[in-house]
Order: structure tokens, then sequence, then C-alpha cells
């Protein structure tokens, strides 16, 4: 039986019509049979039977928390405790954590299963998972296709249901884009909404976690128990949080703005752009307003986020040298050699291109020309952002530019896949919260996605607007 709720599934076990070690059971099934998509690196079979026994006992007691019957997979970047945890690369080879990341305690607090850990590019860099250590995750809609990136283990995992939901991680568009491609719904929070404490770091001031889901009712139950405020983060934000179960779409008519350079740049595809016009016209037969607006920063986006990312990541990975775990070159014989040869084994090409770009853009004589000026423009994105939600209630584009793409076709070409990210970069820059949700597909049955962006911190109200609308 395929499951599209959390809703339909705690109905049914507590009609007795499936047992919680039955569902489980059935996505271990899933997974065996589609292990060829490479969605997962690990499964945690016994202690997934073992949680649903347990958990089980506490529905029978009424004492199960609320995600109970929740069978979730987590991204190879969230830590877990006593598990492997590698971000897709080889420089972690045979690393356990220590510790749970806060989405993961706060989930098991709540009796939610997770059943493994799942594939991903490495470090989060990539937007079509072919960068993983491990292998290319496949799209289960079209196994030529890629799953997208980063996080495209998480996004096939549920479109191939070996699990209701995912997390995944998003600096860029990491949960979106794979979500897109995968016909799924994919929701980047506001910056600070969700702690990063034992997040795997790539870009610390842009990455975020996430879910992705077959319905916004889901997103909304996970949302309301890993959302809010951590004293091991700093970043996260201290404001109240509001409840995003219990958020209402507003009644009124609400105004939309649509970047029209989105939908006239050249790379867009057709159906991607039909589909894109198609739900904006749904919205004017709504009653609601639309408007195109122009967003004469869109162009510096993509060198944007590349630059100060790729700095930031420079120095969040000089911490990975083979020296206290992972991975350490057989070859090494002293310091220098150990820290160099086990950089060089351990990192896969894409991290070392993104290493030494970043190093570049904070060198001596170049800092002002690239990181300083990249810092200016991220916050007149900001500024410019912040000033349309000023007139507008919501930000509709595309979720990217096409659909998922055949494996190995953009995979020489770095600029081409970095401008995969186009549209979604826009919400990281500026911290705002953007969630893709499905649109139909193409001619050839693969998904499109939508991606709408509200102001900072309405995250309750994104998902509220994106419930209402499905």
């Amino acid at each position: 039986m395929t499951y599209h709720s959390l809703a339909s599934i705690q109905t049914d076990l507590a009609s007795g019509k499936i047992s919680l070690s039955e569902l489980v059971g059935q996505y271990l099934q899933n997974i065996e049979k589609n292990k060829h998509l490479n969605a997962f690196l690990e499964v945690y079979t016994d202690e997934a039977k073992l949680f649903a026994e347990r958990i089980a006992e506490k529905m029978k007691e009424g004492k199960a928390g609320k995600l109970a019957g929740l069978v979730i997979g987590i991204k190879d970047n969230i830590c877990y405790k006593g598990h492997a945890v590698s971000a897709s690369s080889k420089i972690l080879e045979g690393f356990t954590s220590i510790y749970s990341s806060t989405v993961v305690e706060r989930l098991l607090a709540e009796d939610a299963i997770i059943i493994g850990r799942l594939n991903c590019d490495e470090f989060a860099m990539g937007a079509s998972n072919e960068n993983s250590a491990f292998g290319t995750v496949l799209n289960y809609a079209d196994e030529t296709r890629v799953s997208g990136g980063s996080s495209g283990g998480a996004a096939v995992s549920v479109q191939a249901d070996m699990c209701l939901a995912s997390l995944g991680s998003d600096t860029g568009g990491s949960i979106r884009q794979p979500a897109a491609f995968c016909g799924l719904y994919g929701f980047k929070p506001s910056y600070g909404k969700i702690s990063r404490w034992g997040l795997i770091a790539y870009a610390s001031s842009f990455d975020i976690i996430g879910p992705i889901t077959k319905c916004v009712a889901d997103m909304q139950a996970i949302m309301d128990v890993i959302a809010g405020a951590d004293e091991h983060d700093a970043t996260a934000s201290a404001k109240e949080l509001e409840p995003f179960i219990e958020k209402q779409a507003p009644q009124n008519k609400l105004k939309f703005a649509y970047i029209k350079e989105t939908m006239e740049m050249d790379g867009i595809e057709p159906e991607v752009k039909k589909a894109t016009e198609d739900y904006l016209a749904k919205l004017v037969s709504m009653g609601h307003e639309v408007e195109p607006i122009s967003f004469d920063l869109l162009p510096y986006l993509i060198p944007v986020y590349y630059t100060l990312t790729t700095a930031e990541a420079s120095s969040n990975l000089s911490r990975f040298a083979g020296m206290h775990y992972g991975y350490r070159s057989k070859d090494a014989f002293d310091l220098e050699s150990t820290i160099r040869k086990s950089r060089s084994e351990g990192f896969g090409p894409e991290v070392k291109r993104r290493i030494m770009l970043g190093t570049f853009v904070l060198s001596a004589g170049y800092y002002d020309a690239y990181y300083s000026k990249a810092q200016k423009v991220r916050r007149l994105v900001q500024d410019r952002t912040k000033a349309l939600f000023e007139q507008y209630d919501f930000i509709i584009s595309p979720t990217s530019p096409t659909v998922a793409f055949k494996i190995g076709e953009k995979s020489n070409n770095p600029i081409a896949m970095y401008l995969a990210d186009i549209f979604t970069v826009h919400a990281n820059i500026a911290g705002v919260p953007a969630l893709s949700i499905p649109n139909g597909v193409d001619g050839n049955g693969m998904p499109i996605g939508l991606q709408i962006m509200a102001n900072m911190h309405e995250d309750a109200a994104l998902l509220a607007l994106a419930k209402s609308l499905a």
C-alpha cells in the first residue's frame, strides 16, 4: 500500500488496518527493490524494526509522539549519534558521529522512525547528485536522468516510496531543485528557522535544513517539530515560533509577483514556461492579483552565490585534513604530506574546484575585488527583496529552468551546471523561505516544479498558502 500523508498512516494504524512493523517492512521492501536507484547509503533495518515495536507499544498506551507513524530518511550530512555520516565524501571514510543533530533529536522525541541515511552530492556541492563519492542517484521517473542535487537521495527516497518523507539541506536550491525534478514538495525555511547544529557545514551563512514530502500537511507537521530556537546554534532565530499546522491561509485576495526575467531567459524550456504561465493564470482565475516585476539583479545572483559559498567552503572544509578523523592517505609520511595527500585523494573534483575558488576569492589582492564586493551585492539583493515584499505577498518563478536532465549531460560543463540553480539561489542570498511545489509534467512525463517565495519568517503563511492551493 502506498501512503501519501502521515494522516492516512495514523488513521490506518489506529484502526488496525496496518501495524507499524508492517509499515516499516513495506518501506524496507521498497528500499531493497529500488536499491539500484542508489538513494540510500545505509539502511537502519534492525533499528527501524525495533523502534516500530517500541512506538507501537506507546501508541497502545496513548503516549506516542505527534510524528508516530512517520518513516523518514536523513541526508548524509545530518549527524545521528552512533551512526556513520560522510557527506557522501571519501574524506570522512569510517567516521561515526559522536552526537545527534538538533533536528534528529527532535524527530526522535516525537517518535519518528529514521530508516536510513541518504546519498547526496559531496558536501552538498552539486545540482545533479553526480558528485557523490558513492555514485549517482537515479531519477525514479526516468533512470537515465538525474535526481537533482544536492539532496538527490532525499528526493528519490520519497519519490520511489522508500520512506514517507526526508530531510535535506538547502544552500542554493538543494532541497527545492531535486523536489522539482522528482515531483515533490521541497521547502527551504527562512535562514535561522531551523537549527544547523549537527549539519555538516558547506556555507554556514546559507545552509538550512528542510523537509521533502508528498504533501504540504506532512511538511507542516515536520516543521512544527524541528523548527525553533536552539541553545547550540547562535544563528537559530529566537523569534517566537508560529505554529505551522494551525496556520490558515488568508481568505482575502493576495498579491503575487513573478519575475519576468525568469520567464524570458534563453535557457528556460518551453514546457516549463508554459506550466508556470498556466499556474499564474490559475491564480488570476481565483481572483488573486498577479503582476510582472523586474529584478535587475538576477544576472548577479549566481556569481554572488558562488563567490560567497565557495569562500565559506574553503574555510569550513579546512578541518578535513586527515589528522583527527576520516580518510588518511596511505602514502603520507610527515605532517605536510598527510594534509596534502589526504585532501587531494579524499575530496572529489567538484569539492576541490570550489575550495580552490573560495581560497582565491579570499586571498590577498583579490578579497576586495571579489568577496567584499559580493557581500555588498548580497546586501542589495536582501534590501531589494525586502522592498518587494512590502508590495507583494508572494513571489513566483519556475523552480528550475529545465526538467531533470540526462545523466552526464552537464557534468563536463560546470557553468551550465551552476546555472541550474539560477532561480533558487535568490532565496538563500536573501534568507527568505521558498517552497517548490509540483506543477505538472512535460511531454516526456518528467515533473515540473514551481517556486513560491515569501517574506522573512513568513514560513507558516507560505505553507498554509500552498496547502490551500493544492
